[in-house]
């Protein structure tokens, strides 16, 4: 069940290439980079699912070491469809940049400068976080809300209706 050295050699080939393509500004590149990196993966999977082997189907008086795995054609099944959608995005991406800008490059505009340019900023440490982090109310303030919604159902103004009824009649 050794897989074939010169396939994962080629796939690290393709996972190197397609890494170095993604780090390019052109968004060309990164979709090349990004196609390189998904088919680096599809073969990194089929390798490691070993030899080809019977198909998975059950038949009596086979030794079941002799089947072929499926799992590994399931995920490379599931990765190229997931690598077809990035790319239909990265498409409409690169198709909508070039309408607007006429470019295929990710230019820097003065925040991304302004942010390069800062110091070692940490949110954790500099940050500033308000003493009360809670979206719920103190307990008193629950407890007062929770008393007049009792008291101000529509049962306890039926109450207060009667109430004032029989004091109105007991005036007549």
């Amino acid at each position: 069940m050794s897989p074939n050295v010169t396939l994962l050699i080629i796939s690290g080939v393709l996972f190197a290439c397609g890494i170095y393509l993604l780090l390019e500004r052109s968004l060309t590149r990164v979709l090349l980079g990004l196609l390189m990196l998904t088919n680096g993966a599809n073969l990194l999977l089929l390798t490691t699912g070993g030899y080809a082997g019977l198909a998975p189907f059950f038949a009596k008086g086979t030794d079941p070491r002799a089947y072929s795995d499926p799992l590994p054609q399931a995920f490379v099944l599931t990765s190229i469809v997931i690598s077809f959608a990035v790319t239909a995005f990265m498409l409409a991406l690169i198709y909508r940049t070039w309408q607007l800008g006429r470019a295929d490059e990710v230019a820097d505009d003065i925040e991304d400068r302004r942010v390069a340019s800062q110091s070692g900023w940490v949110a954790e440490d500099d940050a500033d976080v308000p003493a009360d982090l809670s979206e719920f109310p103190s307990v008193e303030e629950a407890a007062a809300a929770d008393w007049e919604a009792l008291h101000s159902g529509p049962r306890e103004k039926a109450y207060a209706r009667d109430a004032d009824e029989k004091a109105e009649g007991s005036l007549e």
